[in-house]
């Protein structure tokens, strides 16, 4: 890599200024692809709706707002407190191992002779 590449990818390029010659159309194309894929999408309507129910409504709208945000970070701490006080789950790896291990140690039971059933 280059110094000026590397000196590019450290402190970043120059922004482009919508109204500098040199950037103007691919501004405005990029401006015009977005707005495409809006109307499209149906994206802007949308958004109109939002913004005038938030308009008309101030109050209700932060309160639905940071009524989510208050919600998700409350889920977020449920969820991690669960996670955190779950005891840990043993892999079948691990039980086959103390299984074997409890074989190794205990001492045999004597073999019991299963009983004929025809001899009775």
């Amino acid at each position: 890599m280059s110094m000026k590449g590397f000196r590019r990818m450290l402190l970043g390029e120059k922004m482009p200024d919508r109204n500098d010659p040199q950037y103007k159309e691919r501004y405005e194309r990029e401006v015009s692809a977005g707005r495409k894929f809006a109307r499209i999408t149906r994206i802007d309507k949308v958004a109109a709706k939002v913004q005038g129910f938030a308009n008309l409504h101030r109050t209700l709208f932060l309160v639905i707002v940071f009524g989510f945000i208050a919600a998700s970070l409350a889920w977020n701490i449920y969820r991690l407190s669960v996670v955190f006080h779950r005891p840990a789950q043993r892999t079948a790896t691990e039980m086959q191992d103390s299984v074997l291990h409890l074989r190794r140690t205990l001492p045999l039971p004597h073999k019991v002779q299963p009983i004929n059933k025809e001899k009775r």
